[in-house]
């Protein structure tokens, strides 16, 4: 009755063994012809951000009634075909919000403080103190672009930490409740303006290189750039050109054009100074997992038994 083809808590996964028919393998998500064999039946599919629920797999599921997400993001699924289909789908909206707040803000101050890889240099017999002095965060302006839940929730975090803020988002209302502590500005103007950008808007049409050659040239060459939205906003040799070149003062990326990346897409960044690469786990940590697994479980099952 379920499918689950990526990895979620043991314990909300036993929960619904409870209830009903589960077949639970976090490997299918590296082989969509198996999961296209197994989807035929199923009343409920449960993803995480690399299974692409297509329209392809949708005709290949006619008993299929809702599609859980254990997380936010719903770029790998295609709403347009699951409405047709009359195929809800469930995010685990929130449950994982303070895990993407403390990477942000974790990666802020590695990038500003620049002492973290040091290790190597050490242990050949140097003594590297004065260029891991570094930065500290607080009094420095933080630029969110996008100013949805995520950020709200990190605004709250970093004024805690002495942090400045600023915000660009043209579909949050003007007279929301949250800019009333966070100015709102222009992309073009946030930008020049921040010494820390972090981005947290969807992989869009629109959205596709928002960051790009001539925005990351408007940020201040020593200004860092967090990616822990989408992959696919920035544009990732532009980005490795900037560093390379001294004209921004580091980087974390922990979502990419490709996933994982390709042997290509990662000798890009060899070499390059003052840069965190991680394999989309902003929003994983064992606290996370438990609430979003939790959360998904509780609306699918709820799904179920009201139909």
């Amino acid at each position: 009755m379920i499918l689950i083809t990526e990895f979620m808590d043991e314990t909300a996964v036993d929960a619904l063994r409870k209830e009903f028919d589960v077949h639970y393998d976090p490997a299918l998500a590296d082989d969509p012809s198996r999961i296209e064999a197994l989807i035929p039946g199923r009343r409920a599919l449960i993803v995480r951000n690399r299974t692409q629920v297509t329209a392809n797999l949708l005709a290949a599921a006619p008993d299929l009634e809702c599609v859980g997400r254990l997380g936010v993001g719903l770029d790998n699924i295609d709403q347009a075909a699951c409405a047709t289909r009359d195929v809800e789908v469930y995010p685990a909206t929130g449950a994982n919000n303070l895990s993407v707040v403390e990477y942000v803000l974790a990666t802020a101050m590695s990038l500003l403080r620049g002492a973290y890889d040091a290790r190597v240099a050490m242990q050949a017999g140097s003594w590297p103190r004065t260029a891991c002095a570094g930065r500290e965060l607080a009094g420095k302006t933080l630029g969110l672009v996008g100013f949805g839940a995520i950020a709200q929730d990190l605004a709250v975090k970093a004024r805690a930490l002495g942090l400045n803020l600023i915000a660009h988002d043209p579909f949050l209302p003007p007279d929301h409740p949250a800019w009333g502590d966070v100015p709102a500005r222009d992309l073009d103007d946030l930008l020049p303006a921040a010494d820390v950008v972090s981005l947290h808007v969807p992989l869009t049409g629109a959205t596709r290189h928002l960051i790009n050659a001539t925005r990351l040239s408007r940020m201040k060459s020593d200004a860092v750039l967090i990616n822990a939205a989408r992959g696919g906003v920035v544009d990732e040799a532009a980005l490795a050109s900037a560093l390379r070149e001294g004209r921004l003062g580091g980087a974390a990326l922990d979502v990419f054009e490709t996933e994982p990346l390709t042997a290509e897409a990662a000798a890009q960044f060899d070499g390059l100074p003052n840069l965190i690469l991680t394999p989309h786990i902003g929003g994983v940590t064992e606290e996370s997992n438990t609430r979003v697994s939790a959360m998904i479980a509780d609306r699918v099952r709820a799904h179920l038994v009201r139909t």
